[in-house]
């Protein structure tokens, strides 16, 4: 596997539709791209991986704000859970 260097950049607002309702979401390009990579290997796009995320942070007792779930998600994923 070829190992990449970290790019400290500010993050970047996307829309993404959840539900049918567009979502702006804030995240630095290096979770864009592990979002699109998580999608990929899902087989299924961005939005709807999104959206399952967003679905699964409402069901605990305090939920985090969707970008904080999604950086949340893919750490828990990259330590392979």
């Amino acid at each position: 596997m070829e190992e990449e260097s970290v790019t400290y950049s500010p993050p970047v607002k996307r829309s993404v539709l959840i539900a049918g309702h567009p979502t702006s979401i804030s995240l630095e390009p290096i979770f864009w791209k592990a979002l699109e990579i998580a999608a990929r290997d899902a087989h299924q796009p961005v939005n709807a991986l999104v959206a399952e995320i967003d679905e699964a942070r409402m069901t605990v007792r305090e939920p985090p704000n969707l970008t904080s779930a999604l950086r949340q998600w893919l750490f828990g994923r990259a330590l392979g859970g």
